[in-house]
């Protein structure tokens, strides 16, 4: 059996190195953290240096502290609503698309509903009636955000499950008798990896952001530390107003870097998945050997195979002519 073969694209590296980064710190940055992001016991307004590498608030914590303490909320929140929404769009567009009629109408009008209903004022309004102490569960958190960020992937799935539901190997599998949700989620769906791994990467980027942006506007417990309470209490003492940029700059470079490893991660997706596509990270040396030209003409998808394939094939086609 041939190795894996991991992408070389420059692009998915550097966007693999991000996520894996901040995944890290996610685990290990509140042991990092020099000191308790509550404490206060340091000067106010201090701009970055040495003893303080972000500076500390008008309050006199450290910024740093709150930064790396912040990172797991962040990234907690995001991971379970991305892998909660993924799932609801798995089973939803799967289901719509395979058995069709009246189960396809119904789940599709639920999908529209969802799409249709502001994403935003949905999650203010499912928020406003959690209980207090629900609004720090990261758990819970996550979970109300994934009600929002499903229907874009189940429509998406919809539509490709319908393309492959009359295919040769499904039509196969429902001869031999196969049961519709074997069928359903062992035949169609690991035909639908690159689009299910698209869709929980930007659901994750997706539930970042709105995380973020519930806990900027205070809806969320501000005793929880994230980087939308940075961003929260930096607006609250007039941060940008005062000249002191070190308070919400980090937290802000952190949600913009995340969003960059993501994007630059799904780049990679048909590559890693797809053998056939792998063109994206050879060198030119490369592209030569493989007699493929070293600029990508516009609207055209190069193919590579491997050499063993078209020696045979060249062999196949000598011996047919003599």
């Amino acid at each position: 059996m041939r190795a894996l073969r991991l992408p070389h694209s420059p692009k998915v590296l550097l966007g693999l190195g991000i996520t894996v980064f901040f995944l890290l710190l996610t685990i290990v940055g509140p042991y990092l953290a020099p000191d308790s992001p509550n404490n206060t016991s340091f000067a106010p307004n201090l701009t970055p240096s040495w003893h303080h590498l972000f500076g500390t608030t008008s309050l006199g914590q450290d910024i740093f502290s709150q930064t790396l303490v912040g990172a797991r909320a962040t990234v907690v929140v995001a991971l379970v609503a991305g892998l909660v929404a993924a799932l609801l769009s798995t089973v939803v567009g799967v289901a719509a698309g395979y058995l069709g009629g009246a189960a396809d109408d119904g789940l599709s009008l639920l999908s529209n509903v969802f799409l249709a209903i502001p994403g935003l004022p949905l999650l203010i309004v499912i928020d406003s009636y959690l209980p207090v102490n629900s609004r720090s569960n990261a758990l819970v958190i996550g979970l109300v955000i994934s009600v929002t960020g499903w229907a874009w992937g189940a429509r998406v799935l919809r539509a490709q499950t319908m393309s492959l539901r009359n295919r040769d190997f499904v039509e196969a599998a429902r001869i031999i008798g196969e049961r519709r949700w074997r069928i359903m989620f062992s035949e169609v769906a690991p035909n639908l990896l690159p689009i299910l791994a698209s869709s929980l990467l930007f659901t994750v980027l997706y539930s970042i952001g709105a995380y973020v942006t519930l806990a900027y506007i205070g809806l969320t417990s501000t005793s929880v530390w994230n980087w939308g309470t940075m961003l929260f209490w930096a607006q609250a003492n007039n941060a940008p107003l005062s000249g002191e940029w070190y308070w919400f700059v980090p937290p802000g470079v952190c949600i913009a870097l995340v969003g960059t490893g993501l994007a630059l991660l799904n780049f990679g997706i048909d590559e890693f998945i797809n053998p056939r596509l792998r063109e994206s990270g050879l060198t030119a040396r490369q592209r030569r050997q493989r007699g493929l030209p070293r600029r990508v003409r516009l609207g055209l998808t190069p193919v590579l195979r491997d050499a063993p394939v078209r020696r045979a094939r060249v062999m196949d086609a000598s011996k047919v002519s003599s």
